[in-house]
This record gives structure tokens, sequence and C-alpha cells, in this order.
């Protein structure tokens, strides 16, 4: 053996092996290195020598020769001892053995190591695995597959049988450990088998570096706990917040459905989908039914792991086909959550075709329940797992129930508001006005957009009311609040305006008007309600004779003016407070409208859409106003240019917009004549009535003209005095106006046999088609409305 014994040990691991060569004598004839490092004498110091010399203690041989194995105490060359474990070998010649030796207490290391990684190796509850410097194992207690998990055979690395994420994941992790030496503890790795038995797990892993005695890494020692339970509870928990958090949030019945879908996929299933009943998605309570047949039902949310939804599966849209009379049918009918597989599926439907509507090719387990709320079965939410090996357990039954009750109430919710909020739109547009209209001297466009999906209908409303002598009153309005109270409010409000309109205020005295209504329907509300009632309002009355436009405001933001020269501004107008507050004055603003003017009027709903501090949002909705170029577009396209926009969706609040362009009346249909309080003004006046008729040909209207203007002029100078103006407007009709500087209302009275007077008004009323008067600053107008002689 020689000194170079120990040549083939050089690196090996602690402890080192100390090797002598000896004779039967006890003669040593060969000395290893690590025999001189461990005893610290040189082979020439002990060659041809007895080993008994280098025992401490002689009494460890007493026959001559120390036992073939035992511990005992060596001298070294320093002088000090070292105790030793050794064993004695036996070679083929008998002349000669082998006696190694190492430190005792390297080797009671060295078992101890080795029975910490027996241990280890024979667990069952914890994982080992000890990898090489690739990440091979070299040994692992997972190869028996005793342990949850893919088995790991000796010499696999993470790739073999793991995910290719799970494993690129768990690799990096060990590397780092490789490279640095920093170990981890209690990290919690995922895992999915890539081979049989399929299956997903959580274990929690800690890794440390494994070394030689130089310090180099040879590898990394894992240790692996099972933490799927703890994990799918997690997970479970998890889902059931997420769920709780992100159903019901909207009153959109559709969007609450695949809320639920969006919920379940893909952390419980690879797909899911949910099936209304035809009449909740109208806002009905569905029909009570038990058994199979056509339960009239809707494909609603659909949502897939893998994107797009399988062409093979129903359709999101589409009805539901009927199913037979099964008994898990029934279990849903009865509110109960469904486990099933696809074989029993088919068995139960019997129809291939059916079956690919129902059940994804790769589908294995289907869970389905109810969605019940109230006693009504609104509809069911079912799942398949397609792409994850592990079926649906009855504590994924348990939790879909949880999230299906939650989800059936938003259902509900949102189905209850369907209805109210279709009634409220039903009457919010039964209430307002036809969205367009045409006269000679003006054309009209109103749009009502409620709000977006999820909020209340509230009270906008528009409305353009014609007036006698050819004007118009413009109106614009937003009842405070939401639902059905600001939708039937809106419709008395509006009736209010325009039975004042046709009174012939002013705009400003018409508001103060509908102030005190409103301050009555304040009073009538529950005292619950009384701070929520009110409304702003924008009145305005052209007069195409005129060429003006005299308008007021009660809390509203000011009209856009687009003249014929293309510029756009905010009219410049003082509005006053909103309806209900009472006590403050309401101011009037006229302004000059020519021919193809265009005024816009609009509710605040409009400008939450260009943002909400309120100039910004006017001067944006004035520049788009300024580039749409109004004066000769399509109404209609500039009222929904307007809503639209600014590109921000549906608006937050319900609005409404009203845009009107004024025409050019003529210079030869208005005529227009002053004469004094004089009685023989009065055939004057019949003489220039009647001529100009004839000028304009309408001489079949003459006779029932000279009867009205000389009634009223009569009557003009008797009890008014002068001047008395007379205005005769031809149009669609034929209108005649007597002005007078006297406030005196004029009435009607039905005169009795003997009286000589009394009739003139009478004769008026029942001559022409209708008859009014109106206000001014100084004095009254009597209006004549006829129809023109063929």
């Amino acid at each position: 053996m020689g000194t170079n014994a120990d040549d083939a040990s050089e690196g090996a691991p602690p402890p080192q092996v100390a090797a002598a060569l000896v004779d039967r004598r006890g003669v040593v004839l060969g000395w290893s290195r690590a025999a001189e490092r461990l005893v610290e004498r040189p082979a020439a110091e002990v060659l041809r020598r007895s080993v008994l010399r280098l025992l401490a203690d002689r009494d460890a041989a007493p026959a001559g020769r120390p036992p073939d194995h035992g511990t005992t105490r060596l001298r070294c060359g320093s002088g000090k001892t070292v105790t030793v474990r050794y064993r004695t070998d036996g070679l083929r010649n008998p002349e000669l053995s082998l006696i190694l030796a190492v430190d005792a207490d390297r080797a009671a290391e060295a078992e101890w190591g080795a029975a910490l990684t027996e241990a280890l190796l024979g667990q069952e509850r914890v994982g080992f695995v000890l990898r090489d410097t690739d990440l091979a194992v070299v040994r692992t207690n997972l190869a028996r597959g005793a342990h949850v998990g893919p088995s790991l055979p000796v010499g696999s690395r993470l790739p073999d049988v793991m995910h290719p994420a799970d494993a690129a994941d768990a690799e990096a992790g060990l590397r780092g450990v490789l490279e640095t030496g920093v170990p981890f503890a209690g990290h919690e790795q995922r895992v999915r088998s890539a081979r049989p038995p399929y299956g997903e797990w959580s274990f929690s892993v800690s890794a440390v570096r494994t070394q030689d005695a130089q310090g180099r890494p040879t590898g990394v020692a894992v240790l692996l706990t099972d933490a799927t339970k703890h994990w799918r509870a997690e997970r479970r928990r998890e889902l059931r917040h997420r769920a709780s958090a992100g159903i019901g949030s909207t009153l959109d019945i559709g969007r609450t459905a695949q809320d639920v879908v969006d919920a379940l996929v893909p952390d419980f299933a690879d797909i899911a989908w949910v099936d209304l009943a035809d009449a909740a998605l109208a806002g009905e309570e569905p029909p009570k039914t038990f058994g199979g047949g056509d339960l009239h039902l809707r494909r609603t949310a659909v949502r897939s792991a893998k994107e797009p939804w399988p062409s093979g599966l129903l359709p999101p849209g589409a009805p539901v086909p009927p199913f037979p009379d099964l008994a898990m049918v029934r279990e849903l009918q009865e509110g109960r959550t469904i486990v099933t597989d696809r074989e029993t599926l088919r068995r139960g439907l019997r129809d291939p075709d059916h079956l690919r509507l129902a059940a994804p090719e790769d589908g294995h387990s289907m869970i389905a329940a109810p969605l019940f709320a109230r006693g009504l079965v609104l509809g069911l939410v079912a799942g398949w797992r397609t792409d994850r090996p592990e079926p649906f357990e009855e504590e994924d039954a348990t939790l879909l129930a949880e999230i299906a009750s939650h989800a059936a109430l938003g259902v509900d919710n949102a189905r209850r508001y369907t209805r109210e909020h279709r009634a409220a739109v039903t009457l919010q547009r039964r209430l307002l006005p036809q969205a367009g209209t045409s006269t000679r001297v003006m054309e009209t466009t109103g749009v009502y957009v409620p709000a977006e999906v999820g909020a209340e209908v509230g009270g906008d409303w528009f409305d353009a009311i014609k007036l006698p002598s050819l004007r118009t009153a413009l109106v614009v309005g937003d009842v405070t609040g939401h639902g059905l109270h600001a939708t039937a409010t809106m419709g008395r409000l509006r009736t209010a305006v325009q039975t004042l309109a046709d009174l012939e205020l002013s705009p400003d005295e018409l508001l103060t008007h509908l102030d005190d209504l409103v301050s009555r329907l304040a009073g009538e509300a529950d005292p619950a309600q009384r701070d929520v009632v009110g409304a702003t309002c924008l009145v305005a009355v052209h007069d195409p004779v005129a060429g003006r436009c005299t308008m007021a405001a009660a809390g509203h933001p000011p009209p856009l003016l687009a003249l014929p020269d293309g510029r756009v501004a905010p009219v410049t107008m003082r509005p006053g407070p909103p309806l209900g507050v009472g006590g403050l004055p309401f101011e009037a603003t006229i302004v000059d409208m020519p021919p193809d003017s265009v005024l816009v009027l609009y509710t605040d709903g409009l400008l939450q859409r260009y943002g909400v501090d309120v100039g910004d949002p006017i001067r944006e909705v004035t520049d788009l106003l300024t580039r749409l170029r109004p004066s000769g577009g399509d109404l209609a396209e500039i009222a929904q240019a307007l809503m639209t926009g600014s590109g921000a969706g549906p608006p937050r609040d319900d609005a409404a917009v009203l845009v009107a362009r004024t025409a050019s009346l003529g210079e030869d249909s208005v005529a227009h004549w002053e004469f004094p309080a004089d009685p023989r003004a009065v055939a004057s006046a019949r003489e220039t009535a009647t001529g100009k008729l004839a000028e304009w040909g309408l001489e079949g209207n003459a006779f029932v003209t000279e009867l009205i203007v000389s009634e009223l002029v009569t009557n003009a100078v008797r009890y008014a005095g002068g001047p008395v103006g007379l205005r005769l407007i031809r149009d669609e009709a034929l209108f005649c106006e007597v002005t007078d500087p006297s406030n005196t209302q004029p009435r009607m009275r039905r005169a009795r046999i003997s009286d000589e007077g009394g009739r003139g008004l009478f004769l008026v009323a029942q001559l022409s088609r209708r008859w009014g008067s109106r206000y001014g600053q100084t004095g009254k107008t009597i209006w004549v409305e006829q129809e023109l002689s063929a």
C-alpha cells in the first residue's frame, strides 16, 4: 500500500480515513497521508516499527495486539493524544492486514449525519430531496409514491415532473440557494403535475446548500411539507371574499351575471356560465316550474379560461334548449347544488347534440347551483373543469352555493330595478314631447338620454310650446332626485309650464308661478323628502316678428347661442335661484336672434360628460358646437353630437338637450299700423286691414277680419285710449293683433236680449279659431287666430 495509500481519497468528504498496512506481527508496512495528518507522524517515523508504539494506553492491547475494531487513543508526534475509531480488515494475503481509522469525533458527526439522512428519507409527512449541482435528484423519499404530489425518481429534474411554469419558478429559487448559499424557509410553491397522477398541490419548501470539506457547493437539500389543504381553504376564502365584493355592485342584470362568471374563472372553474330566466331579464318574476321541458332560460354571461368561448358550447344570448325530466334538474329547482361528471350527464341527456351544447369537449367534472332568491329560481350558474384534473368536491359545492346565494340577491335586485327603470323610462318618454317640431319660423329637436346603466332615471325634460302669433316657448328643466317620484314631479311641472305658457306670461313671471308650485309640492311631500323636492328650469320665448328671444333661468346653466356669422357663446344672463327656494326674483334677458340662429338649451347632465367644474364643460360644449357649424347642419345630428361628443361614455346623470333654429318670416308676411284713440280710427283700421288682405289674396278672410278689427279697435279706443296698434301676420293661419296701453283683462260675457253691447268678444270667439291676450311692460295685446280661406 505504501505511503500513497490515500491518493484516491484526495478531496473526499469528511471524515478522512487513515490507513495502515501491518503484518501479522503488527509491524507497519504502509502509512497513508491521512494517517500522517491524523497522528502527526511521517511515514519514515512509523514504518518498520510496531503499531503498538502508537498506542497511548498499552493496556488497550492485553494480548500483545489490539482488538480487530473499537476505539483507542493514539500518541501524536506533538505529544498530545487523539481518540480514533478503527477497524481491521483482512486481505487476500493472510500475512497482511489493513487498519482503517478515523477521528472519533468526526466519526460521530458522520454517524449523526447518516442517521439524520435516514430519518428524513423514512419520513412520510415531510418530503426530503437531495439534489446535485444540476438540481437532479440524488436521494429522496418522494420516489416511493407514498407522499402527495408527483413522484421524484432519482436522477429526475423539476421540468421532468412539474408544469413548466411551476418548474421554472421552483428552479429559480433553488438555483439562487445554490449560487448564493443563502437558504430560504417556508416558501410557498404551487405544484402541478406534468404526468400521472395529475393534480395540483401547494408545498411549504425550505432549502439549504450542501458543500464538501473545501466549502465547494455540492447540491441543495430540500424539505417539503404538504400545505395543499390550507392552500385550498385560503383560495376558497379569497374567492368567497372576491365574489362578495364584486357581485351585486351594479344594478344592470347582465353585468351582474358577468361578474359571477368572472369571479369563478379561472380560480374555481375553467369554464363557467350563467343562464337567466327570460322573465327575469325583462324585470318580471319568472314562473315557478318543476321538472324538465322548456325552462325559458337564456345564456346571459360566459367566461372561459382559454379565450375565446368554445364554438361548440351554447353561445351567449341563445335560449337554453329543453331538458329531460332529470333528477339533477329537479334538485336545482328545489334550490340544491349539484356535482356531476360528463358520463352521468351524457346518460341523462341521451342526445349527443344537447351534450355538445352543455359540456365542453375536455370537461370532466361539472358543478351547478340555482340562483334562488325570495322564493324564485331566477336562473343557474354552472362551471366545468377541463385542464384542472381534480374533480369538484363537496367543499366546492358548499362554496358555490354561498356565491350563488349572494349572486341571486344581486340578480334579483337588478331585476327589480330593471322593472322600475323600464317603467320610469316609459313614463318619462310618454311625458316628454315629440323629439322634433317644425314651423315656418322655427325648427326644434330634443334628445333625452337616461343615465348610465345602474343609475336611476331622473326628471330632466325639454319642451317646445307653440304660442300665438308664431311665437315659441322653449323650455328645459331638471327635477332634483331620481326615480319614479322625480319623473312624476317632472310631469306635473311640464304640465304647469304648458298651462302658464298658454297664459302668455313672460319667462320671469312664469318661473315665479312655477316656483310657487314647487314650494307647494314640497309642502305636500313627506317630511323626510321635502329637502329634495326642487328643480332648475330655463324658459325662452322666441318672437319671430321682432327677431328676439326673451329668457329667464331658475338655477339653470345658460343656453348657447350660435349666430349665422359663426359666432357661438353662452348667453350672458343672471339666473335666479332654483325652483322651490322662494323669496327671490327672476330676471328676464332679451337677446337678438336673426334668422338661421341656433339656440341650445341643456341640463347639467350634459355638462357632467365633459367634466366636473362647470366652467370648463361649458367651454368644451361651446367649442364643439362651433366646430359643428349649426347654422346649416341637421339639428338631430347636432343634438346627438353634443350628447356623445366628449367620448366619455353614457352620462352619470340623465341629460336633455333642446336645439332650436330660427327661420325668416318674410317681410311681406307682417303688416303693422298705429291709430289714435279716435272713434273715426275704427273705420280706417277696417279699410287698412281689408286692403292688406286683398293684397295678400285673402279676400275670403276679409269679412271676418273686418268684424274682428272693428270690435277690438272699438274696445281699445273706448276703454284703453291710444295709441292703438294693429298687426296682421300671415302664415299657416291669419293672426290679427290689437295693442293698447291698458292692462285691463278683456272678458267675454253672454249679453241679455235687452243689452245694447257686450256681444263683441263673443262674436270674436265664435268667428275665430282661438283668441287671447298677453301683457307687455306697458299695455296688453289681444290676438285672434283664424284659419285661412281656401
